[in-house]
């Protein structure tokens, strides 16, 4: 049974990926906050990445990283400290992550790591300068990484589009903006959590030993699509 360690798993996608996972696999689950699952393959640490200590952990085969923003502004409303709070969620939280685990993930069964994007690094969207610029910086070191680390350790991110989480809860909100959101999207839908969390566990298996590198987009057809 594979060791997966999910950052963020008390909510959204990250809660998703940890409800799918402890079946099949020993999860340990790092956030601030805890989540009211209870299984025998479930282990629970209350930690910020940011400002706590990562717990040490014996062996690890997997390793996913689901923390986020979405902070949307004009660009005129956006502060400097909006865009270091972002960069320091989404990128500096996952590199000290990599380096407290990477030693141990080394020796893990075909060991693999998943990161966060969003559509919005890819599709030039207003509102998402500070959200896309750091998420861009993900996609920068998903493909550094996984050349680095090549071929004993795989990296690849995943870019969803707007997911019915709470981290999205402004944007949809209310029906109207749920079927506003859902039309923008050739496929005339948006995510639901557990939809992605299928795309990690897959991105962690032996099925996916042939991709690193890669940012696969789940976007309803929004990015590539023009309908």
């Amino acid at each position: 049974m594979k060791t997966i360690v999910v950052i963020g798993g008390s909510k959204g996608i990250g809660l998703s990926i940890v409800k799918l996972l402890t079946p099949s696999h020993k999860v340990i689950s790092i956030s601030r906050s805890v989540s009211n699952i209870e299984h025998e393959n479930l282990t629970h640490y209350s930690v910020d990445v940011l400002s706590g200590e990562l717990p040490d952990i014996s062996e690890v085969d997997g390793l996913v990283y689901c923390p986020g923003s979405i902070n949307l502004k004009p660009i005129s409303r956006l502060k400097i400290e909006d865009f270091k709070n972002d960069f320091e969620i989404n990128v500096i939280g996952a590199v000290k992550t990599v380096q407290k685990y990477l030693p141990i993930l080394k020796n893990g069964t075909n060991p693999s790591i998943v990161f966060f994007s969003t559509v919005a690094s890819d599709l030039g969207m207003p509102f998402h300068a500070s959200v896309a610029a750091s998420k861009s910086a993900v996609e920068g070191l998903t493909k550094s990484l996984g050349a680095e680390l090549a071929p004993t350790v795989r990296v690849n991110a995943i870019a969803p589009t707007v997911t019915d989480t709470d981290l999205a809860s402004k944007l949809l909100r209310n029906d109207r903006l749920k079927e506003m959101s859902a039309e923008r999207h050739p496929l005339k839908k948006y995510l639901q959590p557990e939809e992605v969390a299928e795309l990690a566990k897959f991105l962690i298996s032996e099925n996916a030993s042939a991709m690193s590198g890669q940012i696969v987009e789940m976007d309803c057809g929004i990015v590539n699509l023009k309908v």
